[in-house]
């Protein structure tokens, strides 16, 4: 099951929550907005290793239905996800060791820190809905396209007709094959 897809939602907005409560505490400098900042950035962090968590396990059940340009994105998009969920874990630390030891300079670094991970994570977000849509929506017609191009190939190299119709019945197997693989990793998201 593909929960990776509901977990990302809460990692990119869960440290924008957290980055307005840590303006408003850098502001005001209540004690409540502290308390809430603090909780807020360590749900941040849990929400973000659950989304590395989750993306690491679905990333090989799609990868080999990308292309090598998806592929390769997919594994940039997975480092940088593990790279966010270290730091904003760190930064987690360091807001609540702040907070707990009543170090205001602490938790602004922190807070100002976590303003650029809040960015990351929104153009990681952003990386994330191309893997979707620019290279995952099109998994069955890549998964075609291939085939088809392997097919015409090995088509050129028989000689008779019923050799040559018996590779495009191979290929239109194999495309129904990727098809239902496909139907079952989005039916597995919709759950």
């Amino acid at each position: 099951m593909m929960l990776h897809p509901a977990i990302a939602h809460f990692a990119i907005v869960l440290p924008v929550v957290a980055s307005v409560f840590g303006i408003m505490y850098l502001a005001t400098r209540k004690e409540l907005l502290g308390k809430i900042s603090s909780v807020s950035i360590f749900l941040a962090a849990l929400a973000m290793v659950g989304a590395w968590y989750t993306g690491n396990q679905t990333g090989p059940e799609i990868y080999d239905y990308l292309s090598e340009a998806g592929q390769q994105e997919l594994v940039e998009h997975k480092n940088l996800g593990l790279y966010l969920a270290i730091v904003l874990s760190l930064l987690s630390v360091l807001k609540l060791l702040g907070w707990k030891l009543n170090k205001f300079r602490l938790e602004a670094v922190a807070i100002v820190l976590l303003l650029i991970v809040t960015a990351t994570a929104l153009v990681q977000g952003k990386d994330g809905g191309e893997l979707v849509y620019k290279h995952g929506t099109p998994f069955k017609s890549f998964s075609i396209l291939e085939t088809l191009n392997d097919a015409a190939l090995d088509e050129q190299e028989e000689d008779h007709a019923d050799s040559k119709l018996e590779v495009y019945q191979d290929a239109l197997e194999d495309i129904k094959l990727h098809s239902n693989e496909v139907d079952k990793l989005y039916r597995s998201e919709e759950r």
